[in-house]
């Protein structure tokens, strides 16, 4: 029995456990009491860790992670290169480039022409940290984040290194980071999934996001992230279906959770046990789910906080403050997607235009959760899958360019959840190429991540076709200088 709990790593039901174990209720009762999650299995057990429970203190409950899809570039937004602007059309040094990899997309360019920001920069609040024009609502709040300017990457296109920060690894098929947080933590809110995703699209060209970014991989289908929708159905299929009423709903779960568990008693197949769950979840957020999607409720002061495209279903503003909703109501990691950073071409116009979508919304976000007194334990992060070269891709103009990608370094925010507030960490060389000092690989950023939750990356393991996998593969430490 035991070994059964290690390998699928799913709870027992109710009756399946009380049949097979020589425990008298009390005894249930009392431990169910005393610790509610202690009949969770999960393949922690193996590493003698409770599932369900923090390795450690956490210093943070949740996460909130805006992902700018398609990489935006750090040179327009917060690394000032003054260097680049005296150095303008200027071939970039051997010294600097090296034997680095290029994308096929300039690989066969006669010609590497620097390039600097088209925007002016300058420093804002106690820090005196540097951000450009382009974002004046996130420079009033820069003594709430801390930059790190020295994130670097393994993978050189989008896919991969898309897949890599979210999953930790550039194949597909792995757990993203908010499952294994679902796996790890268990929930928090038992009406409302523990892991959401809300997608919106800026102006530029859109590099697509996928389910797998937000797939439970090997563990049970319970840690999935669910997809919530700008239609009039935030979530599809959770409707009763027309001529079926809450009762003959809850009369058909029940008949179906039998028949499932009598299936699982046979066969023992955790997904059988997974997906009982999922239906009964799926009947508690027929109630929670319209309450925390709905915004009419909101105050006057927040809709201008947020900007008034917040109440606009889809939008970056709206995700924004759906996701303070969401986290405010226990959902342990809510995933922003927003598409539109991938600017070959056209820069200075389509990097203008994206910034205008996002810079209010997430200073907004920011300050909200702040003055709700959930800023120290809510875990903000803003930020691609990789930076953008120093150099120009295509033909350097007066008035255009454009960038490639560039996996050596680029530039992160976070906020709250016990990082440090008001610092710059790490820096990149005067031309912005290569990183000068403190490198932060994705598998460091992600085991801090965990540890902030309470998670000790190393730990945090399943076992399966016999290997021990975890979100940050066989590398990574915790970055503990940013950590306050």
């Amino acid at each position: 029995m035991e070994k059964e709990i290690i390998e699928h790593g799913f709870s027992f039901n109710r009756r399946r456990f009380l049949s097979t174990m020589s425990l008298g209720i009390g005894s249930v009762a009392l431990g169910s009491l005393l610790m509610p999650d202690l009949l969770k299995g999960g393949g922690l057990e193996e590493e003698g860790l409770a599932p369900g429970i923090p390795h450690f203190a956490p210093k943070a409950k949740r996460v909130i992670y805006l992902f700018q899809n398609g990489a935006p570039s750090q040179q327009e937004l917060f690394d000032y290169k003054p260097k680049l602007r005296e150095m303008l059309g200027q071939e970039i040094p051997p010294s600097v480039r090296g034997t680095q990899r290029l994308t096929g997309m300039t690989a066969n360019q006669a010609s590497f022409p620097l390039v600097g920001s088209f925007v002016d920069f300058k420093q804002y609040g106690q820090s005196q940290a540097w951000v450009s024009d382009l974002m004046p609502y996130t420079s009033k709040i820069v003594d709430d984040l801390c930059f790190v300017r020295s994130m670097y990457t393994e993978a050189i296109n989008h896919d991969p290194a898309l897949t890599f920060l979210q999953t930790g690894s550039q194949q597909g098929n792995r757990p993203s980071m908010g499952s294994w947080l679902s796996y790890g933590l268990g929930n928090e809110n038992k009406n409302l999934p523990n892991f959401t995703v809300l997608l919106s699209r800026g102006v530029g060209n859109g590099q697509g996001v996928y389910s797998k970014l937000w797939s439970n991989g090997f563990l049970d289908s319970v840690h999935q992230g669910v997809q919530f929708s700008k239609g009039e159905d935030p979530v599809l299929y959770l409707r009763d279906p027309d001529g079926m009423d809450r009762k003959e709903r809850r009369d058909m779960l029940d008949k179906l959770s039998e028949l499932n568990e009598m299936s699982y008693q046979e066969f023992g197949d955790p997904e059988i046990a997974a997906k009982i769950k999922q239906y009964e979840m799926a009947y508690r957020m027929q109630t929670a789910v319209p309450e925390v999607m709905d915004l009419s409720k909101e105050s006057d002061d927040i809709i201008k906080l947020y900007g008034p495209e917040c109440l606009v279903p889809g939008t970056y503003a709206a995700n924004c403050l759906l996701a303070r909703k969401l986290s405010e109501n226990g959902v342990r990691f809510v995933q922003l997607y927003h598409q539109g950073w991938d600017q070959h071409g056209n820069l200075p116009f389509e990097i203008t235009k994206q910034a205008m979508d996002v810079d209010q919304a997430s200073a907004a976000l920011v300050t909200d959760l702040k003055q709700r007194g959930l800023l120290d334990e809510t875990l903000v992060i803003w930020g691609g899958e990789f930076g953008r070269t120093s150099y120009t891709q295509g033909k350097l103009t007066a008035d255009n360019y454009g960038r490639d990608h560039h996996p050596r370094c680029f530039t992160i925010w976070m906020a709250g959840g016990g990082i440090k507030p008001g610092i710059v960490y790490g820096e990149t060389d005067e031309l912005g190429y290569n990183i000068a000092k403190d490198p932060v690989h994705v598998h460091d950023f992600q085991a801090t991540v965990l540890h902030q939750l309470g998670l000790n990356h190393e730990k945090l393991v399943f076992k399966h076709l016999g290997r021990r996998y975890r979100l940050t593969d066989v590398s990574g430490k915790v970055v503990r200088d940013i950590i306050s």
